[in-house]
Formats: C-alpha cells, sequence, structure tokens
C-alpha cells in the first residue's frame, strides 16, 4: 500500500532545506512544492493572482498571507498530490501554520537543525551566477573557474549572503520560527534533524525518522 505522506519542511536559511525537498519528492514520489515555485507558476500562467504577485514582488514587497494562502490552497487541491506532497518555504507564521490546518491534515513537520554559526559560514561561502542565477558553494559546490559560472556570468556576493545581513535574517527567522515549532510540536508531529551532518545522511536520518529506508 502507498503511504501519503504530507509533509512540511522547516529550518533557517541555508539550512538545506530545498535540496532535501527535492530529495525527499524523488524518493516518495511525490511533489515538491514551494511558494516561490506556486508563485513563479501563476505569474506564468498570468492567472489573476499571478498578476498580483508580479506587482507585490516587482516592489520589492512580501506577497501578504492572504494571497498565498489561497495559492497554497489551489496547489495542494491539485490531483498530483492526492498521494502527498513536500511543501517547504510555507508556512512561515502562526497565522500561516493555522491557515494551513484548515486545507489539509500533515504527518509530520521536518525540521532541519543547523547553528547559526554554520549557516553564516554557508550562506557567505554561496555565488550567485549574475547572468543564469545558478547558485554555487564556495565550501561543497565551488565553479570550475574561479568567479565564473559555466554559462560565462560573473558570480556575485548576493547582498542578503553578507554576513551582517544574514545576522538579521536569522534573527528574523528565530522570531517567526518559535511559534511555529511549538505549533507543531503540540500537534505531536515535530521532528528534529540534525542538518550539519552532510547532505546524504540528512537524508538518512529524516528517512529513518519517517520510517522509510533510503534504499
Amino acid at each position: 500500500p502507498i503511504t501519503i505522506m504530507k509533509i512540511i519542511l522547516l529550518g533557517p536559511p541555508g539550512s538545506g532545506k530545498g535540496t532535501q525537498a527535492k530529495l525527499l519528492a524523488e524518493k516518495l514520489k511525490v511533489p515538491h512544492i514551494s511558494t516561490g515555485e506556486i508563485f513563479r507558476e501563476n505569474i506564468k500562467k498570468q492567472t489573476e493572482m499571478g498578476i498580483q504577485v508580479k506587482s507585490i514582488l516587482d516592489a520589492g514587497d512580501l506577497v501578504p498571507s492572504e494571497i498565498t494562502d489561497v495559492m497554497v490552497k489551489n496547489r495542494l487541491a491539485e490531483v498530483d498530490c492526492a498521494n502527498g506532497f513536500i511543501l517547504e518555504g510555507y508556512p512561515r507564521n502562526l497565522h500561516q501554520c493555522e491557515a494551513l490546518d484548515t486545507m489539509t491534515k500533515l504527518d509530520k513537520a521536518i525540521n532541519i537543525n543547523v547553528s547559526d554559526e554554520e549557516v553564516t559560514k554557508r550562506l557567505s561561502a554561496r555565488r550567485t551566477c549574475s547572468k543564469c542565477k545558478k547558485i554555487y558553494n564556495l565550501d561543497f559546490n565551488p565553479p570550475k573557474v574561479e568567479g565564473k559560472c559555466k554559462c560565462g556570468g560573473d558570480l556575485i556576493l548576493r547582498d542578503d549572503d553578507k554576513p551582517e545581513v544574514i545576522t538579521n535574517r536569522l534573527n528574523v527567522y528565530h522570531e517567526s520560527a518559535i511559534p511555529i515549532l511549538e505549533f507543531y510540536k503540540t500537534k505531536g508531529i515535530l521532528v528534529d534533524v540534525n542538518g550539519e551532518v552532510g547532505l546524504e545522511n540528512v537524508l538518512t536520518e529524516i528517512l529513518n525518522k519517517l520510517g522509510v529506508s533510503n534504499q
């Protein structure tokens, strides 16, 4: 029998949740859903909400919860989510946790734990291609040619990956994360994993805690 797995991934910026979400989605044969992808999809299809979101993002503002909630709800109602999903980048606050709770019943909320020092180290080693936007990491995924992407574009350190900005991002993250973690802990579905043991080991630990073997 197929085990239906409805999972959200939580963790600070730089914890590798995007990467783990992709790997888990492949392993469990369920879609990987991120709010960024939902926004891009709606913008591309020029849906009414997509047009709204584009103007909000173009102005450099955050998409308000009431729009995000509806878009997530619509996405989770699609047929490919019938056997579960891996949701990443949502919920970002307590209001969104409560909204998600009315849409679906989650099986697990996986929290990838990474220390602030490690996050700072990882993010400040990130380089983004100015042309194709591909992301490299000087420590564990360096470019072949220093300072150059394989497309030939220049690699830059994004403003929000600069150490002083990272500290601020982490403070904001911790403030919003505490009530979210508390919410799922109370529901008894919060699972903590160590995010500092390397990609494969993190994946194995997540699968173990889900009762799935990493074969």
